[in-house]
């Protein structure tokens, strides 16, 4: 049985924007279970800090790829999927929310 070896997770630039896309979408998960599923016409904070926290991933994520992508492809492309999972799971919520509001 193959091993994956997860060192590159303990690297602050690869656990990082993973937490704060789940930041993200606790937020947005959080929102809707104490407001509802309810239509604003004006943006919150919620929805301001969402956008803030997803902004400062861009260049997380590019000094992770820049860093580590010469150095372990193999490992850093695998980091960089589970960053892009946790990324679109925040996004899901809030298309989700939107649609069904």
């Amino acid at each position: 049985m193959k091993t994956v070896d997860l060192s590159l997770f303990k690297k602050p630039s690869a656990y990082l924007p993973i937490a704060m896309s789940l930041a993200g979408l606790a937020l947005v998960v959080g929102h809707v279970l104490v407001y509802g599923l309810v239509h604003e016409t004006d943006e919150g904070a919620a929805a301001h800090t969402f956008q803030l926290l997803i902004a400062l991933e861009v260049p997380i994520v590019g000094y992770f790829a820049l860093r580590w992508l010469p150095v372990y492809p193999r490992k850093a492309v695998i980091v960089l999927i589970v960053q892009a999972l946790a990324v679109f799971a925040a996004f899901a919520s809030v298309f989700l929310m939107e649609r069904y509001s």
